[in-house]
């Protein structure tokens, strides 16, 4: 078996403990400085390293935060996404050498970007990167929403729209200003962006998210909530029109959902064939997959276009809910096609003889280059 999904090296190797890396990111002044000072107040944050990314020869973010980490880097002149995405991986291959060095405990890293940065290639370098992928492994992607200049953000900008659309947390801040619960309108307009993220209007609790996210394992990962809303089969948008958000720029998020097992080789082989073929516009894709051959340890994966991180199986399920949902957050490509074209090749592999019924052992995906 080959392709971009099947053919990885396998990933977690027994006894290799990958640092967590999570992802703060969200419009200019949409507060996300104001959320990692709330979250540097906290006690016990030792083992965790800071990255700030802004544009300018000199930069301000760097002082603007509290120093109470051993380690807080300044990236400045340039978008992590751009110019300074060499000295990301500078930066972390530096945290990880110093602490086998030294012998100190580097627990998580948080990265918070700057405020017109495009996600994908940050977190290409996270999943793609040789000297990264081995000591780092993604634990998730915030994102703070101005809930007062949001819908006008979201009209000008496409960056704007492309980090909601990306986040597995978003943080509504600014709520206190509005003077009224934060619009019905601004609320569907996110969903239709990102409707399986998990949308906090609770500014009380957005720095606790944070580092429960930062804290996340690869075996702890459920990137997909087990009922935390309707799924559709599939859901091009949130309300259910088939039709992207006028905010959307041309960004469209679905769920394809399966009730029943799906086949390990028609599984890898349909995911291999999405990849080949429109990998360029898999904005991200997550799931959670029941395979026949191990119905008991659901597979968990994420992506960034063409490459993915390597796999986990779960010892359990996480939920009651056993449906396979996979999420894609895309550009351009449709939601009823991609479902029609995994029921064909459910159909073409459950012709064929059953594989060992034990759990796939052998799977050692591979990133493409």
């Amino acid at each position: 078996m080959s392709g971009h999904f099947s053919s990885l090296l396998a990933a977690d190797q027994p006894g290799q403990v990958r640092v967590p890396v999570t992802v703060l990111t969200g419009f200019l002044g949409s507060g996300k400085t104001t959320l990692l000072n709330e979250l540097l107040r906290e006690p016990d944050l030792h083992g965790t390293a800071v990255i700030v990314n802004e544009f300018g020869e000199i930069g301000i973010d760097h002082d603007l935060i509290a120093h109470t980490t051993e380690d807080t880097i300044l990236l400045a002149n340039g978008c992590m996404c751009c110019a300074v995405r060499g000295d990301l991986i500078g930066a972390l291959v530096g945290l990880g050498e110093r602490a086998a060095s030294d012998g100190s405990a580097l627990r998580q890293v948080l990265i918070e970007t700057s405020g017109l940065a495009d996600l994908a290639p940050i977190l290409r370098t996270l999943m793609g990167e040789p000297a990264v992928k081995d000591r780092f492994t993604l634990a998730g992607v915030c994102c703070t929403v101005d809930a007062v200049l949001a819908p006008r953000t979201l009209d000008r900008h496409p960056e704007a729209a492309r980090q909601i659309a990306m986040a597995d947390h978003l943080f509504l801040t600014k709520t206190d200003l509005l003077g009224e619960p934060v619009s019905q309108a601004l609320l569907d307009c996110v969903r239709s962006l990102n409707p399986t993220g998990t949308v906090h209007q609770q500014r009380e609790a957005h720095a606790a998210v944070l580092r429960q996210t930062m804290e996340t394992r690869a075996n702890d990962a459920r990137p997909v909530p087990a009922e935390s809303g309707p799924f559709y089969r599939p859901m091009p948008s949130a309300d259910n029109t088939g039709e992207p958000s006028p905010h959307s720029g041309g960004i469209t998020s679905f769920v394809i959902v399966r009730d029943d097992p799906l086949p390990r080789d028609g599984f890898y082989a349909w995911l291999d064939m999405v990849i080949a073929m429109r990998g360029e516009d898999l904005l991200r894709v997550k799931g959670i997959v029941n395979l026949a051959e191990q119905p008991e340890q659901p597979l968990v994966f994420h992506g960034v276009q063409h490459l993915y991180q390597p796999p986990v199986s779960l010892p359990a399920w996480p939920s009651l809910d056993r449906r396979t949902r996979i999420v894609f957050i895309t550009r351009g490509v449709d939601a009823e096609a991609l479902d029609e074209s995994l029921r064909v090749f459910e159909r073409r592999r459950r012709q064929r003889p059953p594989a060992a019924s034990s759990p796939d052992t052998s799977f050692k995906p591979k990133e493409t280059p």
